[in-house]
């Protein structure tokens, strides 16, 4: 890889600003300094410095947010804030992407990278991945809904969804809840209860394949993901 494209990709400028760093000589690799931007480096291998500092470069990035309300799962959006303006910029310089999307109003656990191969396995409607989310429902939620929930039911567009798990944690004028489901369908948990008369007030995604939600993040943080996590991932498989 070219030195002037590795290090404008993990941040340390524009191709011109990085070729500036060059002939000011603050560019080290391998105890020698490099001033040909068209140098070619080894990531893996080569020890490179700036201004003394080692540089560490990664292809990819894996963070998980905790999706806050009033944010939209979207790379840009010219009226509303987006998950990735809330990355530093160190982060934002990968030019990740939300996998999947959750709606403006829902909160919780979304998978934000810049690896193609992985999100597309993870959406995939050959997939089935499952998702678990808790939601709080304006109404009695009832066993008979779960057995309509597990038969699939009919959306507003005629869509029949696939079989998906309801537990109920709660019942009465509200109903606390968790629904599990494989498919990932616009809105689809609020007109899945639409579609048996109930309305969701409240929704958080909890759970997408192997990766929980860490308890600890609040709104609107994140953290990249533990080699284990990402290890899960990589190699996850729909039983």
């Amino acid at each position: 890889m070219r030195i002037d494209k590795m290090l404008a990709n993990i941040g340390y400028g524009s191709r011109k600003e990085v070729k500036k760093l060059l002939k000011d000589g603050s560019v080290v690799v391998n105890d020698k300094v490099i001033k040909d931007s068209k140098q070619h480096v080894d990531p893996e291998s080569d020890v490179v410095t700036v201004n003394g500092e080692v540089v560490e470069y990664k292809e990819f990035i894996y963070l998980m947010m905790n999706k806050p309300p009033g944010v939209i799962s979207a790379t840009e959006d010219n009226h509303d804030e987006t998950v990735i303006d809330l990355l530093e910029f160190e982060d934002q310089v990968f030019q990740p992407f939300p996998v999947g999307r959750l709606d403006k109003d829902t909160e919780g656990l979304l998978l934000i990278t810049n690896d193609g191969q992985l999100s597309h396995r993870l959406l995939s409607p050959k997939k089935h991945v499952p998702k678990k989310y808790f939601a709080v429902i304006e109404g009695v939620v009832t066993s008979e809904d779960g057995d309509a929930f597990k038969s699939g039911v009919t959306l507003d567009d005629g869509y029949m969804t696939k079989p998906a798990e309801l537990t109920i944690l709660k019942s009465g004028e509200t109903s606390d809840i968790e629904l599990t489901i494989t498919e990932g369908k616009f809105h689809q948990v609020k007109r899945m209860f639409e579609a048996v008369g109930k309305r969701v007030m409240y929704l958080k995604r909890l759970t997408m394949g192997p990766l929980k939600l860490d308890d600890s993040l609040e709104l609107g943080e994140y953290r990249e993901l533990t080699e284990e996590e990402i290890e899960q991932l990589m190699t996850y498989e729909v039983k």
